[in-house]
């Protein structure tokens, strides 16, 4: 954020940030979500959140493992499920392993 401060303690950044107008404070956060654009979600479990007020806008700084996880949209699972003749958790698992590809997923279930 500022060049140089590197090596600074949070006690001297948390001072310097205060001569700013910038206060800041830790959440007790035990989960993360970012819900994605294309239906996804990254999820990082257990992370240091700090929450700065600056102007009046909040900033969020979130530190942590993430991971991505895919979500299955209902309207791809009935269209699975209705052109093979598969059962809701056949259609499910066919599009975890084609990474949620329709078309794939029903040309794998047809070949069963």
């Amino acid at each position: 954020m500022f060049p140089g401060m590197g090596k600074m303690n949070p006690k001297q950044m948390q001072g310097l940030m205060k001569q700013f107008g910038i206060k800041s404070e830790e959440i007790n956060a035990t989960k993360v979500v970012f819900e994605l654009a294309d239906g996804g979600k990254l999820v990082i479990e257990n992370p240091n959140v700090t929450v700065m007020n600056a102007q009046g806008q909040k900033i969020y700084s979130v530190v942590g493992e993430a991971k991505e996880e895919k979500t299955l949209n209902e309207e791809d699972l009935k269209m699975v499920s209705e052109q093979t003749g598969a059962s809701k958790e056949d259609a499910i698992k066919a599009l975890e392993e084609s990474n949620g590809g329709i078309a794939e997923a029903i040309m794998k279930l047809k070949k069963e």
